[in-house]
């Protein structure tokens, strides 16, 4: 993983962007856009400025650095942004605007901004949610998703209420390094690499308290499962087999309700796939996005 310090450069969209100012070729290279929406967000972008688009989306407390590891493993020929969302990283912290559908259209704000029509969607954790209220929402901006440590219905997971009642609820200022340490500790199975979990404790460690609880809240309460088999695009999920957030329950009631959509399993592997596996999350990733079908892809195909 490369060193923290990014570049950021700010960027306030009133049109769009020349090529030269999209292209980045160095991934820890960050920069801001501020959005219609009211909010500027920071991200990543790296590879071919007419490969097919890929849109990144961290988990709760995260940001655009949950993708550290899996970039490197990425195809040129595909154009790719690691969005650090609303109220996560350095990106804006609204006092309110933490439900699913806010960040749902920051996305299709930041992808109008950047002059796309529809792009691949992966969303890892509280990122799925936001992937599918997107999908929902806006299902011609969508050429494919892929949900990773997918939720289904929050409320009713005895897993994610007990924290709330024990752990998130009760949070206060500041959020003590213990808890980030041992939250993130929670999520995966393997060891993760010293530098990259020390980025992961970083980024966590910048959300107060109350965003904590916020967020957490709202990701809880929210519930648009009647929704879901809205979704059109083609749908992969990828779930860790000893994942102690999303159960097995949740892919199952995904994959009854989303048309065509499958599951791989990573056996041995828990919440955070993309951590834990990255070279095959990119592989798994990468064989998704080739198999679309080819008017999915539209322009894109004769590149890939």
């Amino acid at each position: 993983m490369r060193a923290l310090g990014p570049v950021l450069l700010t960027l306030t969209i009133a049109g769009a962007a020349t090529q030269a100012d999209r292209v980045i070729s160095d991934p820890a290279a960050a920069r801001s856009i501020t959005l219609p929406t009211g909010v500027t967000l920071e991200y990543t972008e790296q590879g071919d400025p007419e490969g097919v688009p890929v849109i990144l989306l961290h988990g709760y407390t995260d940001s655009r650095h949950s993708w550290d590891l899996v970039l490197p493993h990425l195809p040129s020929r595909f154009r790719v942004f690691a969005l650090s969302q609303r109220g996560h990283g350095i990106s804006s912290r609204p006092a309110t605007g933490y439900l699913a559908a806010d960040f749902s259209n920051d996305v299709r704000a930041f992808l109008d901004a950047q002059n796309i029509d529809r792009a691949v969607v992966v969303g890892h954790s509280m990122g799925s949610m936001v992937a599918q209220r997107f999908a929902i929402d806006h299902p011609n901006r969508v050429m494919g998703l892929l949900l990773t440590g997918a939720f289904y219905a929050r409320r009713d997971n005895p897993l994610l209420v007990e924290f709330w009642n024990q752990s998130i609820a009760s949070l206060g200022e500041p959020v003590p390094p213990g808890f980030v340490r041992d939250f993130q500790r929670s999520t995966t199975v393997d060891t993760l690499p010293s530098d990259f979990f020390a980025t992961v404790l970083g980024e966590s460690g910048k959300l107060p308290g109350w965003l904590w609880k916020d967020l957490f809240h709202g990701f809880l309460v929210t519930d648009f499962t009647a929704e879901v088999d809205r979704i059109e695009a083609p749908t992969l999920l990828l779930w860790g087999d000893r994942d102690g957030f999303a159960l097995r329950a949740d892919q199952d009631s995904l994959l009854a309700r989303i048309p065509g959509s499958r599951l791989t399993t990573y056996e041995g592997i828990g919440h955070a796939a993309n951590w834990e596996q990255p070279e095959r999350f990119a592989a798994d990733l990468t064989g998704f996005i080739d198999g679309l079908p080819a008017w999915y892809l539209g322009g894109h195909l004769a590149r890939r």
